[in-house]
């Protein structure tokens, strides 16, 4: 249903499970991100009416996912440690030519935001059913179910700005793109590396 290419390393989850309060705050900080990218795209594309009623309300979400995630952290006698470089993200976003039009630009961050969620929504997955802690697998659960729905959404808004069949060739190459940056990633606590 993803797309994805590349699968995550099983050996994630066993990496994952020795260190589950840094997942927890790298975790906090891509819902904190997440946020932000939904008010940027307000604030660069506001002559999208429909695109902005949409990340009003991703925005208020994401933010109820960071404060989910933290409060986990907090009930677990943690306090949220300092953000990271997000490696995954970094490498992700050097795809696409800088510039273009300003549509093109807006199709470009739709696609990074989609892949993204898509990958969120697969680390989710196997967090959920891999997890131990059947209270926390649960959280995640729910929370893949929530990504999904973001993935799909920013998909259908960059096929809906941009020429559909265009669209769909620049999704494809982004995705082989990403599988390659994939092959060097899963080997560190965070939700995306």
């Amino acid at each position: 249903m993803l797309g994805l290419k590349l699968p995550t390393d099983p050996r994630w989850v066993n990496i994952v499970k020795k260190n589950i309060d840094e997942i927890l705050t790298d975790h906090a900080y891509c819902e904190q991100k997440a946020a932000s990218t939904a008010i940027s795209l307000i604030v660069s594309f506001p002559e999208y009416t429909d695109l902005i009623e949409e990340m009003i309300a991703l925005s208020r979400e994401e933010m109820g996912h960071f404060k989910m995630v933290h409060d986990r952290i907090i009930a677990r006698g943690q306090k949220l440690g300092r953000d990271r470089k997000d490696e995954y993200v970094l490498q992700l976003v050097k795809f696409f030519p800088k510039g273009g039009s300003r549509t093109t630009q807006l199709v470009h961050r739709l696609l990074y935001a989609a892949l993204i969620e898509a990958r969120s929504c697969e680390r989710f997955r196997l967090l959920s059913e891999e997890l131990e802690d059947k209270e926390l697998a649960e959280f995640y659960h729910k929370l893949m179910v929530s990504e999904a729905s973001h993935y799909t959404m920013f998909l259908k808004f960059a096929r809906q700005y941009g020429d559909r069949q265009e669209v769909d060739q620049k999704w494809q190459a982004l995705l082989e793109y990403e599988a390659e940056i994939m092959k060097g990633l899963s080997k560190n606590e965070s939700i995306h590396g």
